[in-house]
């Protein structure tokens, strides 16, 4: 690795060195920022709070930012004294709905039971270090602080009415950034997301996780009195029953090799109970490894679904959204990644991940650039579930940004970002990203008494 050749005598050790100093001595506001978050989850594009706490960090390094990206994204570039690529560092603005989270909010059920609060806080943390340290002269390069909206997969009813305002189009927050462009002055991207398991280390890669699509589903049956008259109704709950029995029935069916995981819930199951279920929704993600298995899981639970209204003589319509592609970390970029996180925490805690079966739209990034989505010790409790939680401050935020500060001084101060470049093989241009994501948009109307 290169010295930065602005000043000879500083080597790119002393600038590591430097800005992990730098955030050693935010420690305190980064964890008070990760606490303040914690306590006021926002939803998926409804994160207005949590991106002011953004800005306003911002403003005080005297960042020039841009918000309001994809309604609530923020993004901040330092530059560098000399022209190069640009390496972003994300973080995720958004919670999940968990109401039985002991820190839900009461009104909306929105808890911060993934981490996404640790994400902002590493994320400030690498823009203070740099800003302190005074990188920037040493940058042979820019660098973009990006707050994403919006990437758990919530609320899908609300992000549909949001795309029918033509305030989105795709129900997730980076494809929607990537659509608007956001993406198209970045070369190489990085976050790291928290873990509550031990067997990771305190940082730790995978090499891939899940990708998925959305189905929203609804059964249309006719109304009738349950009691009286059922043989003159069409039960549309059976219909739905029926299918998640098929859809069960087809488990033995996927490969172990492709993680497939398909998980539908009834969101609407009927209106009374003397009345014959004539609407009945449900939804389902379907997961995969790969585009090729997920497409082929797809149609087999398109085939179940049908069963359901077959069976009964319903109407099943099943719209199919594109949810997020498999996540691909970038193996050269992961090895500096690696190499510093060892440097951090000593090799025995530093893990290699085996491929995760959640879905992240990380993923999508990663098929148009050199992308690495890397795990950070330091929560505590069941990602997703109501005891989830930063245990650890230090582990879960302080260690993550150095660890990522670190990597982009080896890509704009080091000849790194040469290595990464040379050798990534993005699977789309965006051209092709956003086609591919276009296409798998469909709805179909199935009459189950037409056969």
């Amino acid at each position: 690795m290169t010295a930065p050749s602005s000043a000879p005598d500083v080597t790119l050790s002393s600038l590591k060195a430097s800005v992990c100093a730098a955030i050693d001595r935010r420690a305190g506001e980064l964890i008070r920022i990760a606490d303040d978050i914690y306590h006021h989850p926002e939803l998926g594009f409804k994160e207005f709070r949590t991106a002011g706490i953004v800005t306003g960090f911002f403003e005080r390094l005297g960042l020039p930012y841009r918000d309001q990206l994809a309604i609530t994204g923020v993004k901040a570039k330092l530059e560098g004294t000399q022209s190069g690529p640009t390496v972003a560092v994300l973080g995720e603005l958004d919670s999940l709905a968990v109401r039985e989270h002991p820190n839900c909010d009461p009104a909306t059920g929105a808890a911060h039971a993934c981490g996404h609060n640790a994400q902002i806080a590493m994320m400030l943390g690498v823009a203070a270090g740099f800003v302190d340290a005074g990188i920037a002269r040493h940058l042979a390069g820019n660098v973009a602080f990006f707050a994403v909206p919006a990437e758990e997969y919530v609320e899908i009813e609300y992000r549909e009415g949001l795309a029918r305002q033509g305030k989105i189009e795709f129900l997730g927050g980076k494809p929607e950034l990537i659509r608007l462009g956001e993406f198209d002055d970045v070369d190489v991207a990085m976050m790291t997301h928290t873990s509550s398991n031990r067997d990771e280390g305190l940082l730790g890669m995978g090499e891939s996780n899940n990708g998925c699509i959305v189905k929203l589903i609804r059964y249309t049956g006719r109304a009738a009195h349950a009691g009286g008259a059922p043989h003159r109704g069409i039960n549309a709950l059976n219909a739905a029953t029926l299918a998640l029995q098929a859809i069960h029935a087809q488990r033995e069916t996927f490969r172990d090799q492709d993680t497939i995981r398909v998980h539908p819930i009834i969101t609407r199951g009927g209106e009374i109970v003397n009345v014959v279920p004539a609407d009945v929704r449900m939804e389902t993600f379907v997961r995969g490894k790969t585009v090729e298995a997920i497409e082929d899981a797809n149609v087999k639970v398109d085939r179940a679904l049908k069963a359901g209204a077959l069976a009964v003589g319903g109407q099943v319509t099943i719209q199919t959204m594109p949810g997020y592609l498999p996540l691909h970390n970038d193996p050269v970029l992961g090895c500096f990644f690696l190499e510093n996180a060892r440097e951090l925490v000593g090799e025995a805690n530093v893990k290699r991940i085996e491929h995760r079966t959640g879905s992240t739209d990380m993923g999508d990034v990663s098929h148009i650039m050199p992308a690495i989505h890397p795990y950070a010790g330091g929560a505590e409790g069941t990602g997703h579930g109501a005891d989830y939680r930063i245990a650890d401050p230090e582990a879960a935020i302080l260690n993550p940004a150095k660890a990522m500060a670190m990597t982009v001084l080896d890509l704009l101060v080091g000849d790194a970002i040469q290595h990464v470049l040379a050798e990534a093989r993005p699977r789309f241009t965006k051209d092709e990203y956003l086609a591919f994501q276009r296409q798998l948009n469909q709805t179909i109307t199935f009459d189950g008494a037409s056969i």
